[in-house]
């Protein structure tokens, strides 16, 4: 994990998304957080981590996602790294929804 972001403050969302029970929870938690097109990014940024796990190539997730190959890089960043490549890995695989103490 990225020292960068860790703090009081990240720390106290962390706990808050963890305490999140459901899918409409965590809904309503994101809309009172984040605008639209921040909640927007992030999913396509989760769409973009399925692709490239699939070894589509940078061309066609442009031409799928209107996006540019800089977010696709940073995004093939972050899989690289060994520390976030278990999470995005496990949502992928199983779509589940965390529950705090794991995957549901």
């Amino acid at each position: 994990m990225s020292n960068s972001i860790k703090n009081e403050h990240t720390d106290k969302l962390v706990k808050a998304l963890l305490s999140i029970k459901t899918a409409e929870e965590m809904y309503s938690f994101l809309e009172d957080l984040c605008t639209i097109a921040e909640i927007q990014s992030m999913s396509q940024r989760l769409m973009i981590a399925e692709l490239l796990d699939k070894d589509i190539p940078y061309n066609d997730i442009v031409k799928i996602t209107g996006v540019s190959t800089a977010t696709i890089s940073r995004v093939n960043r972050a899989l690289e790294r060994t520390d976030t490549k278990p999470c995005l890995k496990t949502f992928k695989k199983t779509g589940k929804q965390h529950n705090g103490e794991g995957f549901l």
